[in-house]
């Protein structure tokens, strides 16, 4: 890449997005960030060149995308586009007319982008190209979820067709109901009547480490350059979230299942996918592929340094993919949410001290941590030992009054949400908010 590096516009952040600006910052990109709240900590890094303050999730679409034109412009070169979440990769997906002239991006279907991410489309689009899936059923009452709990075999899984929605609603994407009164409990809590929004789904026995994972991009032809499979160690939050300890391992199985489908529905761009393995039959069956680049990309680096992110530069900028060796064993941690994983799996006796040390061993890179950017892990730190100290005066505060404290993990939840109290020291720039 010694010679035009044109810029890279990153929308949303997360430790993927920090990943994404130190993969291509490493190699001299200039990359820039869209986001909500510039006090968020990936965007501490030394490795943004600036940051833009917008809000997708409350501004109209057309709005944003006149926002979005503008800054291209601003930014020249025409930027390559990397949204990375199903908001984003949407919006850029059904206005790519409009988004084109001023940006670099893979074409996709709206219709394929947006058939990923409701599980309705999505289930249907699988069996039509014989990609093995869980049984599902898609209740339109709490009368057919009454019925499906006659005969059904439990557990099962309750999630939201729209994930998102479901999770803007009530802060969860799914739960886990174990008899017919957990089910029809949650049914009633989660549901919106008004615009039935839940399903219910077969669930795969097995441990969190049974779901494998393909990370990949995908040419206009829909031919893969680069991809690479792995697994989940832990997940968080346990056994419903993302990965927080990954590795590498060759699954040639899921790996042509992922570029059959895709080839056979025409996808392009970056794609995050995941399956369960299911030990009843010897299958492997989806559970959600991701249009866009995941949060967990740095997992599933060649050994020549490629990624998702790199194989998209690469080819958008008319150079060639070379093949990657597989990085057969590479360990991958998001630091703080495997500490709270980790404390959640010991309390319900299904991780021990001795598995836990071994299963660090190898860890090749973490979400945060690195030697040539600190800021981004220092400011996690700093926020985790911020809440243990407020969790520990609290446990003491209530040990004065009652006799039984609260137990670590029923506070968990804190370490999932991010401190809006202090600001990101980064300098940024900001656009008017109503561009023409």
């Amino acid at each position: 890449m010694a010679e035009a590096r044109p810029p890279v516009l990153v929308l949303r952040v997360h430790h993927g997005s920090l990943g994404l600006a130190r993969s291509l910052g490493r190699l001299g990109v200039p990359v820039f960030a869209v986001d909500a709240n510039l006090a968020t900590a990936p965007l501490s890094s030394r490795y943004w060149q600036g940051t833009f303050v917008w809000d997708f999730r409350r501004k109209a679409r057309d709005e944003s995308v006149r926002f979005l034109v503008r800054l291209g412009e601003q930014l020249g070169g025409r930027p390559l586009l990397v949204p990375t979440c199903d908001h984003t990769a949407y919006l850029v997906a059904s206005w790519a007319d409009a988004l084109a002239a001023a940006f670099r991006f893979p074409r996709v279907d709206p219709e394929l982008v947006r058939s990923f991410s409701d599980k309705r489309k999505l289930h249907a689009l699988a069996r039509q190209h014989g990609v093995p899936t869980a049984e599902a059923r898609f209740p339109a009452s709490r009368a057919d979820v009454e019925r499906f709990a006659e005969a059904a075999v439990f557990p099962v899984m309750l999630k939201g067709i729209d994930g998102l929605r479901l999770e803007a609603r009530t802060g969860v994407k799914m739960v886990i109901a174990r008899t017919p009164e957990e089910l029809l409990t949650h049914y009633d809590r989660l549901e919106d009547p008004t615009a039935p929004n839940l399903m219910v789904q077969e669930y795969i026995p097995g441990d969190d480490d049974t779901i494998w994972m393909f990370n990949g991009y995908f040419d206009e032809s829909s031919r893969c350059l680069f991809g690479i499979t792995g697994r989940k160690l832990r997940q968080h939050p346990i056994h419903v979230g993302s990965t927080s300890l990954g590795i590498c391992e060759r699954n040639d199985t899921v790996d042509r299942l992922t570029r059959e489908f895709m080839a056979a529905v025409g996808y392009r761009g970056i794609l995050d996918i995941g399956y369960r393995y299911d030990a009843r039959d010897g299958r492997y069956k989806l559970l959600d592929p991701n249009p866009r680049i995941g949060s967990s990309f740095r997992l599933f680096v060649g050994r020549d340094g490629t990624d998702v992110a790199r194989a998209l530069y690469l080819n958008l900028t008319g150079r060639p993919v070379p093949p990657s060796p597989f990085p057969d064993g590479r360990k991958w941690i998001v630091e703080d949410q495997d500490l709270e994983s980790t404390l959640d799996y010991m309390a319900e006796g299904t991780l021990g001290p001795g598995r836990w040390a071994a299963s660090l061993r190898g860890i090749a890179e973490g979400a945060w941590f690195a030697w040539d950017d600190p800021a981004p892990f220092a400011r996690t730190a700093g926020r985790l030992l911020g809440q243990a100290g407020r969790h520990a005066w609290r446990r003491l505060a209530n040990g004065r009054h009652h006799p039984t404290l609260t137990p670590l993990r029923e506070g968990a939840h804190e370490a999932r949400t991010e401190e809006p109290s202090w600001r990101s020291a980064l300098p940024h720039q900001a656009l008017p908010s109503s561009p023409p």
